[in-house]
């Protein structure tokens, strides 16, 4: 077990963006096509309960931690989403192309 996530490992930048990205691909996979549009809001969420949560968990931090956790799950978000998919000219282009042309996909941005 010690080679999985751990709770210093969710704690690191690292570990929750990597657990976001999981957690939204498993349960927008689950949801089916139509939790494409899920994902994203989904990989939000997950990376603000684990930013506040690790907040909560801060014994030496002040009250500024709460505002500092929220900043930080929008880092965890953008780790996770890539944010250098985020710009409309950095994403693949999804028009329609003929399949000889086309090799498969196995990854497709879910933005």
């Amino acid at each position: 077990m010690n080679d999985l996530f751990t709770w210093a490992a969710l704690g690191s930048l690292t570990g929750a963006s990597a657990a976001t990205l999981l957690t939204a691909n498993v349960v927008g996979g689950l949801i089916g096509p139509s939790g494409d549009r899920a994902r994203k809001w989904i990989a939000l969420g997950v990376a603000l309960l684990l930013s506040y949560t690790t907040a909560a968990l801060a014994t030496d931090a002040g009250a500024e931690k709460w505002i500092i956790a929220f900043f930080n799950g929008l880092v965890i978000f953008s780790a996770a989403l890539g944010v250098n998919q985020l710009p409309p000219g950095n994403r693949p282009a999804t028009s329609a192309a003929p399949a000889q042309d086309r090799e498969p996909r196995f990854v497709r941005s879910w933005v």
